[in-house]
């Protein structure tokens, strides 16, 4: 009788922890769904309808399309060091393939995380942000918490045009410019990283946020990889960061080694390390995938979502 009660009294447990349980998770649930986007800025520029939203205790910017917002940046005002966007955080973890980390420049800066991020943990990294509209600087100062200061410089410029005017060369070089939910064509063809690697400077890297989701990405893969040795992929929530530079392509136990001293030394919130562990196996790439500037049918890849493939880590 007595280990019949007992067994009785478990199952009942048992019960109503479930149900406690579930309460928790629609409460949780319930408490999400009341969170609610405010408005707080919008603007009509040349080139964006911008919106600045207070989405709990953060701030987001969103380009609307097609009436359609989609998120460009998310910055916590009380923690400004948090990357909410997993996949800043992985652009941060290129910082282990270049030979010395001097001067970097970030193509579309947007509301500035990443930017902000590097220049804080690396004062001795002199970075150039390039953004092509100049209320998304005003914005991202505004409301982002980014701005000049000793080591950064925001130039308001088209990424690509930068690239070709300027003389300076880079040890880092991001390249995360996107208008809603494309990356516009002229930076994603061999050309434009041709342009790029003539202002790597030897042993550099460039890294880029790729959607996976459609057949965009095979052809970014293959036209990066026309032009740049190695290229590696991380995996960052929904997107694949791609980190490409030339020479011999790196083990993950080498770039573990570098990441080690990086990370003791400026005490990233975000491991190098960890990061680098989560490194996969690039798929093959396709000669005929390449884009380039008489070809780059960007948008109308992008629309067509048949490639959503699994990546394997190394």
């Amino acid at each position: 009788m007595t280990r019949l009660l007992s067994a009785r009294s478990a199952g009942l447990l048992l019960c109503l922890c479930c149900a406690l349980a579930l309460a928790t998770a629609m409460a949780t649930q319930a408490g999400a769904a009341t969170i609610r986007a405010e408005l707080i800025y919008k603007k009509e520029s040349i080139y964006n309808s911008i919106f600045v939203f207070k989405e709990g205790d953060y701030r987001t910017l969103r380009f609307g399309h097609n009436r359609r917002h989609y998120r460009e940046s998310i910055y916590n005002p009380d923690d400004p060091t948090e990357l909410a966007s997993i996949y800043t955080r992985y652009a941060t973890a290129g910082i282990v393939y270049p030979e010395k980390l001097e001067k970097a420049a970030v193509i579309g800066m947007g509301g500035g995380r990443t930017t902000w991020y590097l220049a804080h943990y690396l004062p001795a990294l002199n970075i150039t942000a390039v953004e092509l509209d100049p209320e998304i600087v005003k914005i991202a100062d505004k409301y982002f918490g980014v701005t000049e200061q000793d080591n950064l410089n925001i130039v308001t410029s088209d990424g690509r045009i930068f690239m070709r005017r300027t003389k300076e060369t880079y040890d880092y070089i991001v390249v995360d410019a996107y208008r809603g939910h494309f990356v516009p064509f002229h930076l994603l063809t061999q050309e434009f990283y041709e342009l790029v690697e003539t202002r790597l400077e030897p042993g550099g890297a460039i890294v880029q946020n790729i959607e996976p989701n459609t057949m965009l990405f095979d052809h970014a893969l293959a036209t990066i990889g026309s032009v740049f040795d190695c290229v590696d992929l991380y995996e960052a929530g929904s997107n694949i960061v791609a980190v490409a530079y030339n020479g011999s392509c790196r083990t993950k136990e080498t770039l573990i080694a570098r990441a080690a001293p990086l990370q003791a030394a400026h005490g990233f919130r975000y491991n190098l390390e960890d990061m680098i562990r989560e490194r996969l196996v690039t798929p093959p790439r396709d000669p005929e995938d390449v884009l380039t500037d008489d070809f780059a049918p960007a948008n109308y890849l992008k629309s067509v979502e048949t490639r959503k493939r699994k990546l394997k880590k190394d």
